[in-house]
C-alpha cells in the first residue's frame, strides 16, 4: 500500500484536497483544528486540562534549552520517560502557584518590573546604540512578543511570592538543629569481620543438572535481546553550512554594515552622585531630594575639583559613593536610558548642567574619560565574518535542505544513497542497535523516537527507509535497517558458563552468610575469640568506604549497651560481622562552618515546610496526575 502512495503520490494529493476541503466547507475548520489540538488530557490542576500536546511542546523546549547550555549532555539521559514526567510534574506545579497567586490576588508593581527589565543583563543585548528596544530582533531570538515575555515573568514574580512567604518563615532553634547535626553527624568506631562469597567458592561443587534446572528457573536472565544493523543519515547546520558558499562582495557589504558592532564599542568612565527618590515616594519627599540634589549640583559646577569629596559625604549609591562616586568603564546598554543618554552626550571632564532623573533618583554626572571604538581591518575581521555570514545562510538554508530531505528519504524509499549524494551527506553505519538507547549513545542514536521509527513494521518488515525524524536543535535523521535480529532465548549450551558462574556464586554467598552468622553467636558468646579487623570511625558522611548497610547497622545499634555485635547481610556481596565498640563525639566546628550548617539545616526545614504547603495546595485545586509515574529512578531536577 504504501509503494502505491509513493508511485501515485500527485494523484493522491489531488484527491485528497477534493475529499477534505468540502469537509472545511460543510463542518468549518475549527471542528477540525480543535479536535487536533485538544488532545489527550494528561493532568488536571483547578479544573483546567493539561494535554499531551502542551506536555510534548514543553518538554521539546526544555531539552533544547538544556542541549543548548549542555552540548555534550547525553541525550539518553534527556528522552526517558523519568525525565518526561518531571517536565509534567514542573508544569502541575506552575499551575498550582499560579492559581493560588490568582486566588490571593497578588500582583507585581509595574515599578518592579521595570527595574527588572533595566537591570537584567539578558536584555542588554536587544538594546539598540541610542538605547531604543529592538522588538524585532527580540521576537525573532525569542520567539515571543516583548508583551507575551512581560506577562511571563509578572506571572513568574507574581507565583514566586506564594512559596517565598512559607520558605522565607522558616525558623528552627538553636537546640533543634544541634540534636539535627548530632544525629547526621554521629560516629560509632567499629571494627569488622567480613565473610565474602570468593573466599567459598573452593567449597561450592554443581552438577550439570543443578546447571540446567537453574537455567530453567531463571531462563529470563539468558535472554538475547533483539537487535538490527542500520544504515542512516544525519542532517545538521554543520552539514549545510558546508554546502554554502560566500562570495568577497557579500564579506565586504557585512563588514560595512556591521563595523561598529564588530569592532569593540566606544566605552566611558564617569562618576556620579546620587540623592535617592523612589517613584514611589511621596510628592513631598521628591520634593526634598530634588532640592538637595540642586544644592550639590551647584557645589560641583561651582568647584568642579571636590566632585569626589562631594560624592563621598553625600551620594546615596553605596556601591559608588566611597569611591568618589566612580562608576568605571561601561558601554551603550549597561545603564538606564537617561543616565546612559546623558553620559554620552558629555565631553570629557564635563559635568551635567542639570539634575538627570531616574527610577533610582536624581543624579548628577561627571564625565571622566572615554575610550574610543575601535573597529578592525576587514582582513582582520573576515575569518570571523565569513563564519558569522555562513551561520545566518545556514539558518535560511537549513529549512530548504530539511524539505528536500525529508523527500528524498520518502521519494526513494529503498536506499538513503539518493538522499546522501543529493544533500552530500555520509551515510552511517551501526549494529547492535535495539530498541533503547545503548548506554553511552549520543546523537541519532540515543533518540528513543528515532529508534522507535527504525522499529516500526515498514522500517522493520519492508526494509523502507524511515521518515525524517527530528532528533535535536536543527538536526534530522532517517535510517533503514539492513539487517534484523529477533529476541531469542539463549541456548544452555551457549550460556552455560554464565549460569556456572551465577550458581556458584548464589552458593557461595549463602555459605558466607550461614559463616558469618555462626561466627556472630560464637563471638557474642566469647568476644575475645573474635577476629576483628582494626577499629576505625564510620559516619553517615564518612563511610571508610564500606557500604551503606554496614554504617546503617552499626548506628543503630543501642547506644546505651556498647559494645555491641551487629550482622549485615549484603547479599551477593556476602556477610558482615560489625562490632561497634563506642560512641566517638561529633567534632566542634568552627564559627563559619557551624553557621553554614545551621543555615543548612534552616535551608532543610524550609523545604520541607515548602513542599508541605505545596501538597496543601495540591489538594485544594484537585490537583490530577493522570498518566502513572514511571518505576525508574527519578531524573535530575524532577521534583
Amino acid at each position: 500500500m504504501f509503494d502505491f502512495f509513493r508511485k501515485y503520490n500527485k494523484v493522491m494529493m489531488i484527491v485528497l484536497f477534493l475529499l477534505v476541503i468540502p469537509s472545511f466547507m460543510l463542518f468549518g475548520v475549527e471542528r477540525f483544528m480543535d479536535g487536533n489540538q485538544k488532545g489527550e488530557v494528561v493532568a488536571k490542576v483547578d479544573g483546567r486540562d493539561i494535554t499531551r500536546p502542551e506536555w510534548d511542546a514543553r518538554h521539546r523546549s526544555e531539552v533544547d534549552r538544556i542541549r543548548q547550555q549542555m552540548p555534550n549532555i547525553d541525550a539518553a539521559v534527556l528522552d526517558t520517560e523519568v525525565a518526561r514526567y518531571g517536565t509534567l510534574e514542573r508544569m502541575v506545579r506552575e499551575r498550582v502557584l499560579a492559581a493560588e497567586a490568582a486566588k490571593s490576588h497578588l500582583s507585581v508593581p509595574d515599578e518592579r518590573l521595570a527595574r527588572y527589565f533595566a537591570q537584567e543583563p539578558g536584555l542588554a543585548s536587544f538594546r539598540t546604540p541610542d538605547g531604543k528596544f529592538n522588538r524585532d530582533l527580540f521576537v525573532r531570538a525569542t520567539g515571543q512578543t516583548p508583551e507575551q515575555y512581560e506577562a511571563a515573568v509578572r506571572g513568574e514574580m507574581a507565583t514566586q511570592q506564594v512559596i517565598q512567604g512559607v520558605h522565607a518563615g522558616a525558623f528552627i532553634s538553636k537546640a533543634q538543629a544541634e540534636a539535627m547535626l548530632n544525629a547526621f553527624y554521629k560516629r560509632r568506631e567499629v571494627q569488622l569481620a567480613r565473610f565474602e562469597p570468593k573466599d567459598f567458592t573452593s567449597k561450592v561443587t554443581v552438577t550439570d543438572a543443578e546447571l540446567e534446572a537453574f537455567y530453567k528457573d531463571h531462563v529470563a536472565q539468558f535472554q538475547a535481546p533483539e537487535e538490527a544493523s542500520i544504515q542512516y543519515l544525519v542532517l545538521d547546520m554543520d552539514s549545510v553550512k558546508k554546502n554554502i558558499t560566500v562570495n568577497e562582495a557579500d564579506l565586504k557589504t557585512y563588514y560595512e554594515q556591521n563595523s561598529a558592532r564588530l569592532g569593540t564599542p566606544e566605552e566611558r568612565r564617569a562618576s556620579h552622585i546620587l540623592i535617592v527618590a523612589p517613584a514611589a515616594a511621596s510628592a513631598d519627599d521628591r520634593a526634598k531630594a530634588k532640592a538637595k540634589a540642586e544644592e550639590l549640583l551647584k557645589q560641583v559646577l561651582a568647584a568642579p575639583n571636590t566632585f569626589a569629596d562631594v560624592a563621598r559625604k553625600n551620594s546615596q549609591d553605596p556601591g559608588s559613593a566611597e569611591k568618589g562616586g566612580d562608576l568605571d568603564f561601561v558601554t551603550r546598554g549597561a545603564m538606564v536610558k537617561p543616565f546612559e543618554d546623558a553620559m554620552f552626550a558629555l565631553k570629557k571632564g564635563e559635568i551635567s548642567n542639570k539634575l538627570v532623573e531616574t527610577e533610582f533618583g536624581y543624579h548628577i554626572i561627571k564625565l571622566d574619560d572615554i575610550k574610543p571604538g575601535v573597529v578592525p581591518p576587514f582582513e582582520k575581521a573576515r575569518a570571523g565574518i565569513e563564519t558569522e555570514l555562513r551561520a545566518q545562510m545556514a539558518t535560511a538554508e537549513f529549512a530548504k535542505a530539511a524539505e528536500a530531505f525529508s523527500d528524498a528519504v520518502y521519494q526513494q524509499a529503498d536506499s538513503l544513497q539518493p538522499a546522501a549524494d543529493k544533500l552530500k551527506l555520509t551515510i552511517q553505519s551501526a549494529t547492535k542497535v535495539g530498541r533503547t538507547p545503548a548506554p553511552g549513545a549520543t546523537g541519532a542514536l540515543a533518540n528513543r523516537n528515532f529508534l522507535n521509527a527504525l522499529f516500526a513494521p515498514d522500517a522493520l518488515e519492508r526494509k523502507h527507509n524511515t521518515e525524517a525524524i527530528e532528533v535535536g536543535p536543527n538536526q534530522l535523521a532517517a535510517g533503514r535497517v539492513i539487517q534484523f535480529s529477533p529476541a531469542r532465548t539463549q541456548p544452555f549450551a551457549e550460556v552455560k558458563d554464565q549460569v556456572r558462574a551465577q550458581l556458584v556464586n548464589q552458593r557461595a554467598a549463602e555459605l558466607a552468610r550461614k559463616d558469618g552468622e555462626a561466627m556472630l553467636a560464637a563471638w557474642q558468646a566469647d568476644p575475645k575469640a573474635a577476629k576483628l579487623g582494626t577499629p576505625i570511625v564510620i559516619s553517615r558522611p564518612d563511610a571508610q568506604g564500606e557500604p551503606q548497610q554496614v554504617v546503617d547497622g552499626a548506628l543503630r545499634a543501642d547506644g546505651s549497651k556498647l559494645p555491641a555485635w551487629v550482622g549485615v547481610d549484603l547479599g551477593a556481596q556476602g556477610y558482615v560481622v560489625v562490632k561497634v565498640n563506642k560512641t566517638v563525639p561529633r567534632e566542634a566546628s568552627n564559627p563559619e562552618v557551624a553557621q553554614r550548617e545551621n543555615a543548612q539545616i534552616t535551608q532543610s526545614v524550609a523545604s520541607a515546610e515548602d513542599r508541605a504547603y505545596y501538597d496543601l495546595l495540591k489538594e485544594r485545586f484537585k490537583v490530577q496526575i493522570v498518566v502513572a509515574r514511571p518505576s525508574e529512578t527519578p531524573a535530575v531536577g524532577a521534583r
